[in-house]
């Protein structure tokens, strides 16, 4: 830019600033009548407090501002990290600082855009307390006006303790104090020169920086500061490089580590319910469904058995559980991954994974709606199907065929060319229908791989559908929380349950009779000691390379979804859900009490012993192969 064009802009930006400060100083001299109390007001918003399943405060939701702090209180390196962060001539300047403004809109002015700012901390104050975040010239001038008047009715002592009282350190964290409390559990008097300066790093751009979040973006901004504290002269060459030495870390509460992906879900929803403002401040009482001891078992025995995994398989293995209701669908435990601070993902809600064999059940059922008796009889044997231009041979996950077998059999077994062939007997069109009445949102393909569970569902989905064959045919909706009051007390929310009729009676039972059969099977077969003390029905499920193992299973009382899988999709190979996801469950089962003992059948079903493989009726119930089945 030629120096005749500097000069030009140098000039109107001269006059600029000179008719601002004039109109600034007339204002402020003649008019006195902004109220300035806030600054010695801290308004205290009340925290919404949520309740679990038997109505005891189990967490909050709230803007973490603790009670504010004088200035005699915040050691002297924490004033002078912030000034060396954000305004180095703080204690010189009347509110604004005339060079940086004008070095300011000369670098924007070059580069065509706003690339540097030039607020000092006492515009900052005034824009935390007076002004929301639109940017528009009329508030970038009322701002400094402000600025001006602030600088004449209060000490700089007092402008400081109002900033570091209001300063917004991210995720909901506001002053010095409340802000010390939660990174480090210590008060704003005990912090260190690394500490002081990591907070005043933070304020430039807090969804960046904050350490709960960042910890290394906020490491880098702070060694920044305490290069700035060092040039200022506040800290020693040798205090500089020991505080640098220092990592950036911040210390767990218990808070945070209880059921943190159960609280991160209901955080979502509620916000996008009442909104953040009455969710952080408004003071609500939310009922939560989460049952505390459901919770921790759930927790400690998916860690437990995660972490054996992940030194026994691959270290990458991370997944899911999730327990609920059967009769009402309430959430009573929600384990989203193996670590939260390793990845704030909720498996259990986010992630899709394949359904595989867990969508078996559906197939089954609708054959039974068709007609079909679990004694009817099918061949497994090698098969090929045309797909377009390409030929299909599915086959069974041992790669064995074993020839005549009733669809008991197949079902409990999880054999895959039977299934194929029921779908293709009862058709894609009854099959799609249900799996979308039990809230299966697919998309849902009509091809003959989806009697594979060829369709991707979160595992509240798969929750939802599977609760169907243990709660007599009828779909309720997973939930996290009941009702919601406001601050007088008044209830201003209420879940509407969501309860469907998908299936008979009639049908459910005698699928379920079967689902029966396959988690007797696994307890012959693993267990000979302890077992369950109710009645217990379940279904497992691999995809391709056991890249996800499945185990969806039910007592009376509750119904429990569990998945483990790497986040990337890769190949466990050779890994089934026995031995995975299977241990998860039934830790999680008996532990538990349950309430009923014994599933509910239609009374109108008929119980028979039948040959697993020709379909024939048995007398003797403790023959060999023999199965009981519903008709």
């Amino acid at each position: 830019m030629p120096l005749v064009s500097y000069f030009y802009y140098l000039i109107i930006i001269c006059f600029m600033v000179f008719a601002f400060l004039l109109g600034a100083f007339f204002f402020a001299v003649h008019n006195k009548c902004v109220d300035f109390s806030a600054l010695e007001r801290y308004q205290t918003n009340k925290p919404s407090i949520v309740l679990d399943a038997d109505g005891i405060e189990w967490t909050r939701f709230q803007l973490d501002r603790r009670e504010p702090i004088s200035y005699d209180q915040m050691p002297k390196h924490l004033v002078q990290a912030f000034i060396a962060a954000e305004d180095w001539k703080f204690f010189s300047h009347h509110g604004l600082s005339i060079k940086g403004i004008i070095r300011s809109l000369l670098v924007n002015l070059y580069y065509g855009r706003k690339v540097q700012g030039a607020s000092t901390i006492t515009q900052q104050l005034v824009r935390l307390i007076f002004f929301d975040a639109k940017k528009t010239f009329t508030r970038k001038l009322k701002e400094q006006v402000y600025a001006l008047l602030i600088e004449q009715q209060f000490t700089k002592e007092q402008i400081l303790e109002a900033y570091l009282n209001h300063a917004y350190f991210g995720c909901g964290i506001y002053g010095v104090e409340a802000a010390s409390q939660r990174f480090w559990l210590i008060h704003a008097r005990e912090l260190s020169i690394d500490q002081a300066a990591t907070l005043a790093g933070i304020v430039q751009l807090p969804e960046g920086y904050c350490p709960l979040v960042y910890p290394l973006s906020a490491q880098k901004r702070r060694d920044i500061v305490l290069g700035n504290m060092h040039k200022l002269g506040f800290i020693s060459p040798s205090e500089l490089q020991s505080a640098k030495k220092v990592p950036v870390t911040i210390k767990k509460t218990d808070n945070e580590v209880q059921a943190p992906h159960f609280k991160e879900a209901l955080r979502v929803f509620l916000e996008q319910l009442v909104g953040k403002e009455a969710l952080y401040c408004g003071g609500l009482v939310i009922q939560s469904t989460m049952c505390r001891q459901a919770q921790s078992v759930a927790e400690r025995v998916f860690k437990e058995k995660c972490a054996q995994m992940r030194s026994s398989i691959c270290k990458d293995i991370d997944g899911a559980a999730m327990s609920m209701d059967v009769k009402t669908g309430a959430i009573k435990a929600m384990v989203g991954g193996f670590d939260y601070q390793l990845s704030k993902w909720n498996r259990a809600i986010q992630a899709k994974r394949q359904m595989g064999s867990v969508f078996k059940p559906i197939i089954y059922a609708c054959a039974m709606q068709a007609g079909m008796s679990f004694a009817d009889t099918e061949i497994d044997e090698p098969m090929e199907i045309m797909y377009g231009q390409q030929l299909w041979s599915p086959h069974n996950w041992d790669q064995k065929f074993v020839g005549p077998m009733t669809l008991a059999y197949a079902l409990a077994r999880s054999n895959n060319i039977v299934a194929i062939k029921t779908f293709l007997r009862v058709g894609a069109e009854p099959i799609v229908a249900l799996a979308k009445k039990c809230h299966i949102e697919g998309p849902l393909y009509p091809y003959p791989s989806l009697a594979l569970g060829c369709v991707d569902v979160t595992l509240k989905e798969a929750l939802g559908a599977f609760n169907v064959f243990a709660n007599n045919g009828v779909y309720v909706e997973p939930h996290y929380v009941e009702w919601i009051k406001d601050h007088w007390g008044a209830k201003i929310w209420r879940y509407n349950p969501v309860v469907e009729y998908v299936l008979p009676t009639m049908v459910s039972g005698k699928v379920a009779k079967v689902l029966g059969i396959g988690i007797e099977r696994i307890r012959k077969i693993t267990y000979k000691g302890n077992w369950l003390a109710s009645e217990a029905i379940s279904k497992t499920g691999t995809t391709n390379g056991s890249r996800t193992c499945w185990f969806v299973g039910a007592t009376p009382t509750m119904t429990t979804a569990v998945y483990v899988g790497c986040d990337d999709g890769r190949p466990m190979c050779e890994v089934y859900p026995i031995r995975t996801a299977f241990p998860i469950w039934k830790d999680i089962h008996e532990a538990l009490p349950d309430v009923q003992k014994s599933f509910v059948y239609d009374p109108r079903l008929k119980h028979i012993f039948i040959n697993e493989l020709t379909g024939e009726p048995v007398s003797d119930p403790n023959a060999d192969g023999v199965v009981a089945i519903c008709v």
